[in-house]
């Protein structure tokens, strides 16, 4: 793939006007307790309060929005486990676009629900026995709908780098910025988003230790994957970067970090007993990082963003009594 920063970074501002007045422009909040314990000023940009509850809308109503009235009449569909499907079901609603969505049967009920009821048709499929791509490639023969994927794609990408623009615009001067990542679309557009106006923010995505493919990828230069990681961060279960992400991770990213099981469980325990804030597990990858010192040198002024705040009972009930 070849990189045009500014061509990218362009991409992103075309995404902000797009998402004027659709978007939530997402809250930063501040903890006295969590800047103690990074011994630095942490800024949480909490995109859980974001429509959906999760980034994913960026994206979802960038990508969909471009598509031509021809398309748009055709439908669209995508595979996710939860929050980037809400995001094309919500999107497809306020559009007027048919979607459907390919879910793992072990997807989160809330956010199957919360699918369901923006109006997606929803396609279950057993993880353990057939992919979402092929379970999707079939559909897309069967009802000429358009995908988009829920991360390797240019317009969700250039969407979810809005979360980082809005939040550099409202802290000035990051020293470092920790993204959650799974497939990379928000960690590929808050790099880029990031390069585009700081020379000295270092960009660092997190992600669990179980599913730590993107780690391993950037660390050798070579893809990996890992299948159905059985990580309690359900929006980091993808297999792998992406033929479009991996590239960009590369090219933008300073550092990748991984967090273990209990740390992620610290970390929405912490964010809902210290901050009140609901954050699933995913979104909470940046905080764990930060509660272990994983990277000694994360001082300074540290931005963090909160991927997301959809978990259902059972699991914060569960992670609340550890």
């Amino acid at each position: 793939m070849e990189i045009h920063p500014e061509n990218l970074f362009q991409q992103i501002l075309q995404a902000k006007q797009r998402l004027v007045g659709i978007a939530n422009p997402t809250p930063v909040m501040t903890s006295r307790t969590l800047n103690r314990l990074a011994a630095g000023e942490v800024f949480l940009k909490c995109e859980n309060f974001q429509r959906v509850g999760a980034f994913k809308f960026r994206g979802a109503y960038n990508a969909v929005s471009r598509l031509s009235d021809e398309e748009k009449t055709r439908g669209v569909l995508t595979f996710s486990s939860g929050n980037h499907a809400q995001a094309i079901a919500l999107t497809g609603k306020l559009l007027g676009v048919e979607t459907t969505v390919v879910m793992p049967d072990d997807a989160p009920e809330i956010k199957r629900t919360a699918t369901e009821a923006y109006g997606a048709r929803v396609i279950g499929y057993d993880p353990r026995k057939e992919s979402r791509e092929s379970v999707a490639a079939t559909l897309l023969t069967d009802t000429g709908s358009t995908l988009i994927p829920p991360y390797n794609h240019l317009d969700v990408i250039a969407g979810q780098g809005t979360a980082a623009l809005e939040l550099l615009v409202e802290t000035r001067g990051l020293d470092a910025l920790l993204v959650p990542c799974g497939g990379g679309g928000l960690l590929s557009g808050s790099a880029i988003a990031v390069k585009a106006n700081s020379s000295t923010c270092r960009v660092i995505g997190v992600e669990p230790e179980l599913a730590d493919d993107a780690t391993r990828s950037f660390r050798t230069g070579k893809l990996h994957s890992v299948h159905n990681p059985p990580t309690i961060a359900d929006g980091t279960r993808t297999p792998s970067l992406g033929s479009i992400t991996f590239p960009l991770v590369q090219h933008f990213v300073d550092d990748m970090l991984t967090v273990s099981e209990e740390e992620i469980i610290e970390a929405v325990q912490f964010l809902f007993y210290r901050t009140k804030l609901v954050v699933e597990p995913s979104g909470a990858l940046g905080v764990a990082a930060l509660l272990r010192k994983a990277k000694p040198d994360l001082q300074g002024n540290v931005g963090v963003i909160i991927s997301g705040g959809n978990i259902d009972g059972p699991t914060m009930r569960k992670i609340l009594k550890s």
